[in-house]
């Protein structure tokens, strides 16, 4: 059960645009106010990758123990670590977690613990990685894996997502504490790692 893919992998990137894009090619989701964040899974070994490609794993400890307990061994997620704080995600907070002291990282993973949010998966639970197949296929992957592996573990977070322009125009209007903006992805596309060419935001 080898993990097809490895560190440091190139997330799918998003163009800036300022109207939501129209039509049954698109899937909405919310932009969250974190940081990107892919996690690879592979037996006991936890990476957490930034999206720059680098290392976050040492920074978030409450999040590399929540993936060790998903009842999975093997499995490439895409998403966002957040720090919840009085019903909004701070992003000071999320900043503070960036530490070189290992105390204090102890001591901030209890304080202001983070939560990932997960919007898509990479590689399937049997190592095999999925980024060819089109986001349509994956998302419903992601949430059969969702439902199977992640429900009471507190810590991960399904992204919801919607293909309904009058939800992703609700999602909007809500931009603020919680909310960054949206994503807008096409449905029919492979995972198309270090490229913007399928993926849009707006603000």
């Amino acid at each position: 059960m080898a993990l097809e893919l490895r560190t440091p992998f190139p997330p799918m990137e998003a163009a800036s645009v300022v109207a939501i894009p129209v039509g049954p090619q698109w899937q909405y989701e919310p932009k969250w106010d974190g940081f990107r964040c892919l996690v690879f899974r592979d037996g006991d070994k936890v990476e957490l990758q930034s999206k720059s490609g680098q290392s976050l794993t040492r920074y978030f400890p409450e999040i590399v123990e929540a993936v060790r307990n998903v009842g999975a061994k093997a499995f490439v997620l895409d998403g966002e670590i957040v720090v919840p704080q009085g019903g909004a995600f701070s992003f000071d907070a999320l900043l503070q977690r960036i530490h070189p002291a290992a105390s204090r990282v102890r001591r901030l993973a209890s304080e202001t613990p983070a939560l990932l949010i997960v919007f898509d998966l990479l590689a399937a639970e049997n190592g095999k990685s999925i980024t060819d197949c089109p986001l349509v296929e994956r998302r419903r992957r992601l949430e059969q894996f969702a439902g199977k592996r992640l429900r009471g573990h507190d810590g991960i977070r399904l992204s919801p997502a919607t293909v309904k322009l009058a939800d992703a125009k609700r999602w909007l209007k809500s931009v603020g504490a919680a909310l960054d903006g949206i994503i807008a992805t096409r449905c029919d596309l492979p995972y198309r790692a270090g490229d913007r060419s399928g993926m849009q935001k707006i603000k």
